[in-house]
């Protein structure tokens, strides 16, 4: 003790240098970790700028810059989109959404289908018998699954616009329109009226697919597509199979059916749609004369299968 009270000063300064020596320990730690933290920080804004530049095309330099024309290009389309919703009319839903209850949709479903089987009679169309357009599983009912009567009433006026633009292009015969399930009633139903896809939603639109099947010839199918691609609703024609519409033999459109035979043994086709080929007569016949009319095109009757999608924009937010 005596030693300490001789030399207070030098302790009390050892002890201070004691001090400052561990806070200065203490400080370099600390700014060792924010340093290394700095330094970690530095390299992956270093390696994301290289990943940026290496990237093709790249953000820019000071000549280019990629980025504004990048946002530039985004206003143009988006511009576009907006002009371009005028030319997706929308379908009404039957009855009109917003409106649609278990009386007013029963109601709307008996008189369209009606509707439709009037129209098909005026256009000379060939309907199942009493066929419901899809429809078979709702006709009759009283009362509907909850929250199914909107999409239903939304595929009524959807199908109702694809069989006109049908009607109107004067098929011979609508032997089917399938539609995707929306409701619990149609799981109870033939199940012929449904297929198995769903509808596809993006940013954009809502894709829903229709599948019809119709008998016709080739103008009437030129038509069809015609009016799919005039139509107000967007329609894409995704996939369509043609086929010989395989009626029984001998009949019109069927296997063996030479059309009709006028005078000289020429088989004719359909009046105005062009002939067939020229039926050779047996052997130790004389043949036609050179008056008799030549045949040079048969046209048979088609069975034609379309997978049609219609596209629906999404409301704005």
């Amino acid at each position: 003790m005596a030693w300490i009270k001789r030399n207070l000063f030098f302790v009390i300064g050892g002890v201070v240098a004691l001090g400052l020596l561990g806070a200065a320990g203490f400080y370099i730690y600390t700014a060792w970790g924010k340093n290394a933290k700095a330094s970690a920080d530095l390299v992956e804004v270093v390696g994301n700028l290289k990943t940026l530049a290496d990237q093709k095309p790249p953000p820019g330099n000071d000549k280019v810059d990629n980025i504004k024309i990048a946002l530039g290009q985004d206003k143009q389309v988006k511009q576009w989109v907006a002009s371009a919703a005028a030319y997706f009319e929308p379908i009404p839903s039957i009855p009109p959404a917003g409106s649609v209850n278990v009386a007013n949709f029963s109601g709307a479903l008996q008189n369209t289908l009606k509707q439709l089987r009037i129209e098909a009679e005026a256009a000379g169309v060939s309907l199942p018998p009493q066929y419901d357009f899809s429809f078979a599983s709702e006709k009759n009912k009283l009362t509907f699954s909850g929250g199914g009567l909107e999409p239903l009433a939304a595929q009524l006026g959807e199908v109702k616009a694809i069989c006109e633009i049908l009607f109107a292009a004067r098929i011979n015969a609508l032997d089917g329109i399938q539609r995707v399930h929306v409701s619990d009633d149609d799981q109870n139903g033939s199940q012929s009226d449904y297929i198995e896809e769903r509808p596809i939603t993006n940013d954009l639109a809502v894709i829903t697919p229709y599948v019809v099947t119709f008998r016709c010839f080739t103008p009437e199918l030129s038509r069809v597509v015609g009016g799919l691609a005039k139509a107000p609703g967007n329609y894409i024609i995704k996939t369509i199979s043609v086929q010989p519409a395989g009626a029984a033999a001998g009949m019109p459109g069927g296997p063996g059916y030479v059309g009709e035979m006028p005078p000289g043994g020429m088989p004719m086709t359909r009046a105005g749609e062009g002939f067939a080929p020229p039926m050779q007569p047996p052997a130790g016949q004389p043949t036609a004369g050179k008056g008799a009319l030549q045949t040079v095109l048969k046209e048979q009757l088609l069975r034609v299968t379309a997978e049609v999608e219609l596209v629906k924009l999404l409301p704005k937010n």
